[in-house]
């Protein structure tokens, strides 16, 4: 990875002691997120369970529907245990003031997930340091297209078999130490993850094997027992009715602009109701995260407060921030070139290098 990057990116001012406050961490704040989204992903698999389990010859016409509801359930919440939010955060290592526990919960929702965070977090650093710069972050490349199709809808809402078996074909080659491109292209995991860096790659190999293994394991005792069903709710839940998660994310940079060095051009922050909130981890305050990338994920509403008056005024809501997005999708295909680009209140803010935003978001 070419080291002689040099991004002065743009931040808004904030109160020394107040950032003091706000960069806290906190064993509590980080149980009960983690505690609580794990509580969700096993209430909803064993009503999901149950709700199979009740199906007979003489109730399946309810049956069979209340069942496929509670998997939507299931699903919808399940998504969100993967590179969308926990393993996210937990690879920034801000949720926990006890470094442990921080990586304990990472694996955790790593191998829940079937998510390759060795390879992420090193993916994820760079992505903060170069934020859509074009040929240096290949995390986020934009311009990004929306699929408006029918198909794309009945997969959100569903699931998509080809990427189910592309997401764990690519967990199983990486345990084997092949390359693959699949959410992030082998070219450029080389770049974040050099072949001189042996430990990582080495590191990166054994968790696969861990998730690989350790799913095999666990569908092989829920057939043995007869429980097959758990297959599809435990080792397979993360992997359907995914639309919810789609609605958090896309938001992120969607439509905004490449190459500038300010993060309130580049990111979007959108404002929602608790649920999503929860379940997103706080990164609807998009433009704060990057930003700030070392302000544990609890503690964004307070630095949203903290630097409003230098900010886009953000969009209420996922129904109408997606209104936004597809007035600005309509607007792309008219004119391949645009681009939104938010009014700025302020300009009173200072500098930070490239640098130190690689090292807040590692957290080194």
């Amino acid at each position: 990875m070419n080291e002689q990057i040099k991004i002065n990116w743009y931040r808004c001012k904030v109160d020394m002691k107040v950032m003091s406050e706000l960069m806290k961490t906190s064993d509590w704040q980080g149980l009960k997120q983690c505690l609580g989204q794990l509580a969700l992903f096993f209430a909803t698999g064993t009503m999901a369970f149950l709700a199979y389990k009740n199906i007979n010859a003489a109730n399946w016409t309810w049956a069979v529907p209340f069942m496929l509801f509670t998997l939507f359930i299931h699903g919808t919440f399940s998504c969100f245990m993967g590179m969308a939010a926990p393993v996210h955060e937990l690879c920034h290592k801000t949720p926990f003031k006890t470094k442990w526990l921080n990586e304990f919960f990472l694996q955790v929702f790593a191998f829940i997930s079937w998510t390759d965070y060795v390879g992420f977090r090193a993916s994820h650093v760079k992505h903060h340091q170069v934020t859509t710069h074009t040929d240096l972050d290949e995390e986020v490349v934009l311009p990004q297209t929306m699929n408006e199709t029918v198909l794309m809808v009945l997969k959100a809402f569903t699931f998509d078999p080809v990427g189910v078996y592309k997401h764990i074909r690519a967990v199983v080659l990486t345990a084997f130490g092949e390359k693959v491109d699949w959410i992030f292209k082998s070219a450029w995991m080389d770049r974040v993850i050099p072949e001189s860096n042996v430990a990582l790659r080495t590191q990166r190999r054994r968790m696969a094997q861990i998730i690989v293994f350790g799913q095999l394991a666990l569908a092989a005792i829920f057939i043995a027992t007869g429980n097959w069903f758990l297959v599809i709710v435990f080792n397979l839940g993360v992997f359907y009715c995914g639309w919810l998660t789609m609605l958090c994310g896309t938001p992120q940079h969607y439509g905004l602009s490449p190459n500038v060095p300010d993060h309130r051009l580049c990111c979007r922050t959108y404002t929602c109701s608790w649920l999503p909130a929860f379940l997103y981890w706080n990164m609807q305050h998009h433009i704060e995260h990057h930003m700030f990338p070392g302000v544990p994920f609890y503690n964004l509403g307070k630095l949203r407060e903290a630097i409003a008056h230098d900010m886009p005024r953000p969009i209420h809501g996922l129904l109408p921030t997606w209104r936004h997005l597809i007035e600005i999708s309509k607007r792309h295909k008219a004119d391949p070139n645009y681009l939104y680009v938010p009014e700025l209140p302020n300009n009173s803010g200072e500098r930070a290098s490239d640098l130190v935003l690689e090292r807040e978001a590692a957290a080194a």
